[in-house]
């Protein structure tokens, strides 16, 4: 009988014990669990804290096989990989940090710069804001009183149109149907003759072209019956001389550099033009004459990555496919040579070192990084790029400032 309560008496402290232990491990989930459904799966030994590898590689690279592109879409959704603990949503400060532009090339012609952390979307958004939205000033009116070459009046307004104005467009209004004056026009002639004893033929250029800072000198037909007494209108209205206004007395309008030397018309003995245009201030999205660049385009920052080590023979067969470069070959031991990649920059993606089977796609991966851009802007030579660039930004800014008002 003692026996039996001493079994007993233990039971009982087991069960205590085991109840005491339950308690306290609901206790301790139920406070874990209460941090939250997200922060207690965190919490678990067995949840990985990072994408696998070829996973990472499909969100953040463009495969270039053979045949087609693969894993091009860029993944947005914030949830995409919430089940492997990885937070896919736009967050501003690590946009903040991720983001920068570096220069690589620069001129008053062009500009190549990287952006590197942004979107595809964005990145197209600066590429449509520069070729349409950038204002610059073009000759929008031309009144020909003579004409005798062999160029159509249309064809010749045509071409003095696509001339680019060397003048900030910053400087100046948009006319919006009212009357040109100092602040919304600028006015130039041309008059130019190929004498019949001196010239074959005289080449007229847009440096011919000569800036009136007082405005139009024609008068409009609708006064010519008008009484002497009556001052003669022009097609313009300025109030002061252009020159005279601080921003031009020191940097007078005109078609400088290598702008004077495009060619309007050529002139054979005897032929005549004589001309008056007006140019205002537009943007591209109107018409082309007012687009800022001549073009502005992006690229995804090419990556070339060797699977294997590429050896002799077919290091040099590899290296001789590619037409720009990429590749190189260095020296290593016991007279053997290892190809390199030297230049992936350069890549076009002609794709010619992967074209000739498999064997050659299992030496040589092609991609593409998605939130890498080349971006490359060609001014048409009113502003330098850089100043095109950063106008657009201004105009994205205002944008966006206007879609921000509107939602609140």
């Amino acid at each position: 009988m003692a026996r039996r309560d001493e079994r007993m008496s233990e039971e009982e402290e087991e069960t205590e014990a085991e109840s005491m232990s339950e308690s306290e491990s609901e206790s301790q989930s139920g406070g874990e669990k209460s941090k939250g459904g997200l922060d207690y799966i965190m919490s678990l030994p067995d949840v990985p804290m990072k994408l696998p590898p070829h996973v990472e590689l499909q969100r953040t690279r463009v495969l270039c096989n053979a045949d087609a592109p693969n894993h091009t879409d860029t993944i947005q959704y914030s949830g995409a990989f919430a089940s492997v603990g990885v937070d896919n949503s736009f967050r501003l400060d690590h946009f903040r940090d991720k983001f920068r532009v570096e220069v690589i090339r620069y001129s008053d012609e062009d500009m190549e710069f990287d952006m590197i952390g942004v979107d595809p979307a964005l990145a197209n958004a600066f590429r449509r804001i520069l070729i349409s939205e950038v204002p610059t000033m073009a000759i929008e009116k031309v009144l020909i009183a003579n004409n005798t070459s062999a160029i159509q009046d249309e064809v010749l307004a045509h071409r003095l149109g696509l001339i680019p104005i060397s003048v900030d467009p910053r400087l100046f209004e948009y006319a919006d149907g009212n009357p040109l004056n100092e602040r919304n026009s600028i006015v130039f002639k041309l008059h130019v003759r190929c004498e019949r004893k001196k010239h074959l033929r005289r080449t007229v250029k847009a440096s011919d072209l000569k800036w009136l800072p007082n405005g139009s000198e024609l008068l409009e037909s609708e006064n010519s019956n008008s009484s002497s007494s009556s001052k003669p209108k022009t097609y313009t209205e300025f109030t002061c001389p252009q020159d005279s206004l601080p921003e031009f007395s020191d940097n007078p309008i005109g078609f400088k550099g290598k702008l004077g030397d495009i060619i309007i018309a050529k002139l054979g003995p005897g032929e005549e033009i004589e001309l008056e245009v007006h140019a205002v201030k537009g943007i591209g999205k109107t018409h082309a004459k007012w687009s800022p660049v001549a073009t502005a385009w992006y690229r995804m920052l090419p990556e070339v990555v060797l699977l294997e080590e590429v050896e002799d023979e077919v290091a040099e067969n590899l290296k001789s496919k590619c037409p720009v470069g990429v590749f190189d070959i260095e020296d290593v031991a016991n007279g053997k040579k290892r190809l390199t990649v030297s230049q992936p920059r350069a890549c076009t993606l002609c794709r010619e070192c992967i074209r000739e089977g498999e064997e050659w796609e299992k030496r040589v991966s092609l991609r593409r990084v998605k939130d890498h851009f080349i971006f490359t802007v060609e001014s048409a030579g009113a502003l330098p790029p850089d100043v095109l660039f950063t106008e657009a930004v201004k105009i994205l800014e205002t944008k966006c400032e206007s879609v921000i008002s509107d939602l609140s």
